[in-house]
This record gives structure tokens, C-alpha cells and sequence, in this order.
């Protein structure tokens, strides 16, 4: 995909579209349009396209009752002012990551990614059946707003950097784009660290204003260009196991809703969780075929010094989290790291060895 093909859309915000995104939503014989806005370019591999799917179905599983329009990054607000839309009324949803809020509360950060944490399908059960959508719940409503789940990108790539790393020493001064937890595990390693919405990373490494650059994966990022200012792909991500994203609603508007349209909304996000991750699954490894065989990227694994270092940093990050003054965030953090030692007795004593079993004895 031509990066400037979905890029150029998402530059442009037309004041008559804006305007008119900011009228009162309209109900007309008990239907409604709620607006979406987004953290990611339009028609963006996955996230923008699964923003633009979720919407679709919510539609049409409402018969048109709850109609959802979308509004890709810079269309109505800027990408990383997604949520603050919701929480002003200036929109009704938004479509991003709980991470990118992480200023309002450290405790959102869990229910996108942690380093070194719950892998996608830990974190479905941990929402789900362990009592994280409710502390979740706790914490948006400081905000009155609701979020659910609403993609999964499984373990990412661990980013896209000029030089080859031969070290931690590698790592000193380094600028890197990187949010989250995983961005203070990178600065902990001597990384000097920035966040940026995907449609201003390509110009920031081109500039030289960054050394190195993660987004997602290679699905995302062949779209993204990345390959054409930095040749060196590492995987996997240490600090971004099972990435997540949210859809957010304004929580009174929803609690509005007709218990119907309510449940639409909330079955569609678990139904779109587990589609986004079908999508990137499928397109990551033939994107990065593609990334290998027609561009000459250099596919990478940290070095063994980094990994280690970056296990450390985590864990201290965990600690000084559990040990906040914050009470949502210590509460978020205790009760994540003991799902997560309940989770990874499956996770590692069952699927591990069957991976390592049919890596190691089958082909076909």
C-alpha cells in the first residue's frame, strides 16, 4: 500500500466536514449518529480499517437505529486528543489505544499493553472473567466515559532502528518513538523517548529527529514506509506482548441507549477484538515477505544483554506502580500481576511446549 494514498486523507480536516461533524447528533424517529473519532489514519491495515468495520456493523446490527460516523486521525481532533473529544461531548466515541492517556492515569496503560506482560489472550480473560473490565470501569469513570476492547494486534515487532543494536550501550541516547509502560522500560535503558500518532513518525525519521521507531508490525508498518529511512526490523517486542485497542463512549449517552443497542455495541467490540487479531495474523507475516524479499530489510532479535535489561526494568516499573498512592492505580497493577501469574501457568506450561514441539519436530 502507497503510504501517502491513506496518509493524505487523514492530513487534510475540510472546515465544512468539521463543522458539520459538530452538530448536535441527529435523532429522527428514535435513530441516532454518534461520531467516531480516530487515533489512525484512514483506511490504516488493520486499526483504521477495523475503526471503520466496528462502526459498519454496529449500523447495521442496529438496522440503521444507531448509525456510527467515523472520522479518521486530524478529521475532527487531532489523534491524540481522540478522547478528550468524547469527555467535551465534541464526539460520542472514539477508537484508539488506553496507553495514549496514560497522563490522565498510569492505570490506563494495563488495558492496552504491559513489558513483559499478558499476551492477547491473557488479557481477554483477564478483562473479561477476572475483573478487569470492572477496574477498568472505575477508572474511565473519573471521565464519564465507558471502554471496551475492541482489537487485538497480538505481539508486535520491536521497532525499526538506523544502526544495527550490538548492546545495550547501543541504546544510549537513542530517540525512539514508543509509548506506554514500554516507552519508561526504553528510557530506563537510556533511550530518550517520544510518542507521536503513525501518520508523524515517517517524517520524524526521515528528518533524523528519531533514531528508531516503533508502530505495530509489519502489517501496519509497509504502510507506514518505514523501510525507506531505517533498515533494521527487530522482533519481538519485549514491551508490547498482546496490544490491545478501546473503543470509548460517552458513558451517560450509552447508559441512554435501549438495552438492545447497548449490547450491540458491547458484543460488537468483542467480536472486533478477535477479528483485528484474525486480520493481523494472517497479513503480518506475508507483509513482512514482502518487507524481506522486495525492500532488503534486515529482520533482527535484540541482543541478549537488552532483553535481560529491559525484564529488569519492567519488573521495577510494576513495583513502583503497585507501590503508588494512587488507589485505582495500585489496585489495577495487584490485580493484573495476579491474573497474570494464574494466566502464564497455561500460557507457558501448555501452548510454549506445544510451540517448541512443532517447531522443532514437524513439518509438512
Amino acid at each position: 500500500m502507497d503510504r501517502r494514498s491513506f496518509l493524505r486523507k487523514a492530513s487534510l480536516a475540510g472546515a465544512g466536514a468539521g463543522a458539520a461533524a459538530l452538530a448536535t447528533p441527529a435523532i429522527a424517529q428514535g435513530n441516532q449518529t454518534w461520531r467516531m473519532v480516530t487515533t489512525w489514519p484512514k483506511n490504516f491495515p488493520g486499526l483504521g480499517v477495523g475503526a471503520q468495520r466496528l462502526a459498519d456493523r454496529i449500523t447495521a446490527a442496529s438496522d440503521g437505529r444507531l448509525t456510527v460516523q467515523v472520522y479518521s486521525a486530524g478529521e475532527l481532533v487531532p489523534p491524540l486528543q481522540s478522547l478528550d473529544a468524547v469527555i467535551d461531548g465534541s464526539a460520542e466515541m472514539s477508537h484508539g489505544a488506553a496507553y495514549y492517556w496514560q497522563n490522565k492515569s498510569p492505570a490506563l496503560s494495563f488495558f492496552t499493553g504491559v513489558p513483559y506482560g499478558m499476551t492477547s489472550r491473557e488479557m481477554a480473560a483477564w478483562v473479561r472473567y477476572m475483573g478487569g473490565q470492572e477496574i477498568w470501569d472505575e477508572i474511565y469513570d473519573q471521565f464519564g466515559v465507558q471502554g471496551f476492547l475492541s482489537g487485538d494486534t497480538g505481539t508486535q515487532a520491536g521497532g525499526w532502528f538506523r544502526d544495527e543494536l550490538t548492546g545495550l550501550d547501543s541504546v544510549k541516547g537513542l530517540r525512539f518513538r514508543t509509548p506506554g509502560l514500554g516507552g519508561r522500560v526504553w528510557e530506563k535503558l537510556g533511550a530518550t523517548v517520544t510518542n507521536m500518532a503513525a501518520g508523524e513518525i515517517f517524517q520524524a525519521l526521515q528528518s533524523g529527529t528519531l533514531d528508531a521507531a516503533e508502530f505495530v508490525g509489519p502489517y501496519n508498518d509497509l504502510a507506514l514506509g518505514f523501510y525507506q529511512v531505517a533498515k533494521n526490523y527487530y522482533f519481538p517486542s519485549f514491551v508490547e506482548p498482546g496490544l490491545a485497542t478501546e473503543l470509548v463512549v460517552n458513558k451517560a449517552k450509552y447508559q441512554e441507549l435501549p438495552s438492545d443497542l447497548q449490547a450491540i455495541v458491547r458484543d460488537v467490540c468483542q467480536a472486533e477484538y478477535d477479528q483485528v487479531a484474525s486480520d493481523f495474523y494472517a497479513n503480518d507475516p506475508r507483509a513482512l515477505k514482502t518487507l524481506v524479499e522486495e525492500h532488503g530489510v534486515n529482520v533482527r532479535q535484540f541482543p541478549d544483554d537488552i532483553v535481560e535489561a529491559g525484564a529488569v526494568a519492567a519488573a521495577e516499573i510494576m513495583g513502583e506502580l503497585r507501590d503508588s498512592g494512587d488507589a485505582l492505580t495500585k489496585k489495577t497493577t495487584e490485580s493484573f500481576i495476579e491474573s497474570l501469574n494464574i494466566l502464564r501457568t497455561r500460557t507457558e506450561g501448555t501452548d510454549g511446549p506445544f510451540i517448541e514441539a512443532r517447531k522443532k519436530y514437524f513439518s509438512i
